[in-house]
């Protein structure tokens, strides 16, 4: 199957447009990305009739599933607020993939999300990728791709009221240390035990940091507030993370001095007021100014904090005060896929790679746009008039 007669963003590592051309899928990974027409034809064709084709839009930080919609409290599975440290939670056992929030993803042409627990626990368990498409959780994973941390007024005033600890930032970078330096203890004796004997005792919660440390996973740090995003930074250096900032909603105040750091950024939500003092700083040209000091830039919704189906209009708005175009769609594309090393699977429009893509015939962050074409893994989930 083909689909062909269309402009193709690739978003491949060379900046690839293709003014026409045609891509083609076969069981479900693009196959050929071609300029012109092909040479040969089926009926299974698809004609883009001159529509720009994407890759499928990815949101970088979600919490899609975990709360569904129209619920309440029985819904809710975002956070496990009565321990602070539950590295060890798997977030594929919390989300719920026949909320409605999936449906309205594709409808919008996103095919993919990053599902992280809540931010009410300093260390709050597990990332997954997800697709958008289907009815059973572990056939959707693309992988685990991170572990949740999380500073600044949430886990805060959460065990405040619990009359517990953290009260205080301190204590909340001090429950992050102890912890990451157990489990580098723990990995240390995993590592020179000689005999079954000599291992230490199973701690569900220390493995489940193992992949961190090894680097095989990213720290995903939420943090809004300056001193908060380089506390993040601060950890994730002395531990020797790979990690990516997410919300950094002062990032735009100190983006000179996160520029030293080679860090990435996931901004959002966008489209939402300053609901809290760690938010006071907040401004739509946020992901504009990071870009421009070199830093590499998502764009997410936060969802629920912003439906799911407002991350293209999301990325708008940031266009709208200063943003590239080009660099939108990067922030929805290429970028999250490479901020959760899911790149050699989504995230671009080549051969090989998973056949998620997206057709639109206008401006695809405006907000009377809606996609012609959604195709995950080589299916048609969504089309119109094509």
């Amino acid at each position: 199957m083909r689909i062909k007669n269309v402009r193709i963003y690739t978003m491949d590592d060379n900046d690839r447009v293709i003014d026409k051309g045609f891509v083609t899928v076969e069981n479900g990974i693009i196959t050929a990305v071609e300029e012109g027409s092909p040479s040969e034809c089926s009926e299974n064709d698809i004609d883009g009739r001159g529509m720009t084709l994407y890759p499928g839009f990815i949101d970088a930080h979600t919490h899609m599933g975990l709360t569904s919609a129209g619920v309440g409290i029985e819904g809710e599975d975002l956070n496990e607020e009565f321990d602070p440290c539950t590295p060890q939670l798997r977030i594929i056992d919390g989300i719920n993939p026949i909320d409605h929030s999936f449906e309205m993803a594709r409808q919008a042409g996103i095919t993919c999300v990053i599902v992280s627990p809540g931010s009410t626990n300093p260390i709050a368990g597990s990332i997954a990728a997800v697709k958008t498409a289907g009815k059973r959780i572990d056939k959707m994973v693309v992988k685990t791709v991170g572990m949740k941390f999380a500073l600044g007024e949430n886990p805060k005033l959460t065990y405040m009221d619990h009359e517990q600890s953290p009260a205080t930032r301190m204590a909340v970078a001090s429950i992050i240390r102890d912890n990451l330096c157990k489990a580098q203890r723990y990995m240390r004796d995993i590592e020179q035990a000689e005999t079954e004997s000599d291992l230490p005792d199973y701690d569900s919660s220390m493995e489940a940091l193992l992949p961190l440390l090894r680097r095989e996973i990213k720290a995903h740090f939420h943090c809004h507030r300056a001193d908060d995003i380089f506390t993040a930074v601060r950890i994730a250096n002395e531990f020797d993370l790979d990690y990516t900032l997410i919300h950094c909603t002062s990032g735009h105040l100190i983006a000179d001095e996160l520029a030293d750091e080679n860090v990435s950024c996931v901004v959002g939500p966008v489209i939402c007021d300053r609901c809290k003092p760690e938010m006071a700083e907040l401004s739509p040209a946020n992901a504009a100014v990071l870009k421009a000091n070199g830093l590499e830039v998502a764009v997410c919704t936060d969802h629920s904090e912003v439906p799911i189906e407002y991350l293209p209009i999301s990325v708008g708005i940031c266009i709208k005060h200063g943003l590239s175009f080009y660099d939108g769609v990067k922030a929805v594309t290429c970028t999250p896929a490479k901020i959760a090393d899911i790149f050699d699977r989504v995230g671009s429009i080549e051969v090989g790679k998973d056949a998620d893509m997206v057709l639109f015939e206008g401006n695809p962050f405006e907000v009377m746009s809606s996609p012609a074409l959604v195709m995950i893994g080589g299916k048609t989930v969504g089309r119109d008039n094509v």
